[in-house]
């Protein structure tokens, strides 16, 4: 009887402590141990889990940009004043690039219209604009995505007439893990800076 008692606290001290090994094998995440692999900084945009529509209509999250040098603006198909010069200064500035940072980058527009700016539309005005399929993102989505979006890059826009808004002219480049690297407001404005921060992202180890 002593013997199978002292077998069966045995096994209950074994069981106790198991999950006391396993927590010290892996600590919760804190200020000390930072985040575990695979998550993103609360600078991130591809913190955000939102599901977005692009030209040609497939789904996609913003995350799958990961690893890569990202320059991105918020606009709308309709814009009759600042988005189209804004796009050619982006073309110009694609163009200003090596052809590795130029092969690596991705340039993405992504609308403040979600109730005009179908997939449809997207596409009728990469088709107009020239914006090559494979270099150029543009994306449409939720009233809340784009709000959420919005605010984690610091864009502010708000409806003006019936078919127009009032919005930032801001332009951010993303690093690799979707963070700011650069940004930068106003139209006709030197993007030597953004050049040069996207040729040092395209050189990075982890780009893609």
């Amino acid at each position: 009887m002593k013997l199978l008692l002292a077998l069966m606290l045995t096994t209950a001290a074994s069981l106790v402590a198991a999950p006391e090994k396993q927590s010290a094998l892996s600590p919760a995440p804190n200020c000390e141990v930072g985040l575990l692999p695979g998550k993103y900084s609360e600078k991130s945009i591809y913190q955000l889990t939102a599901e977005w529509t692009d030209a040609d209509g497939k789904k996609v999250r913003l995350d799958s940009l990961r690893g890569r040098p990202v320059v991105l603006t918020m606009f709308f198909t309709n814009c009759q004043h600042s988005c189209p010069f804004m796009v050619n200064e982006l073309k110009a500035l694609e163009k200003s690039l090596s052809a590795k940072a130029s092969n690596r980058a991705k340039f993405v527009l992504v609308s403040i219209d979600p109730e005009r700016d179908s997939a449809a539309a997207l596409q009728a005005f990469r088709a107009k604009h020239k914006l090559s399929a494979e270099h150029w993102i543009l994306l449409t989505g939720s009233h809340e995505a784009v709000r959420q979006l919005a605010e984690k890059l610091g864009f502010s826009y708000a409806p003006g007439s019936k078919t127009q808004f009032a919005h930032s002219l801001l332009v951010s480049v993303l690093d690799g893990k979707g963070e700011v690297a650069h940004q930068q407001s106003g139209l006709g404005v030197d993007r030597r800076d953004a050049a040069k921060q996207i040729e040092k992202l395209a050189a990075a180890k982890n780009a893609r």
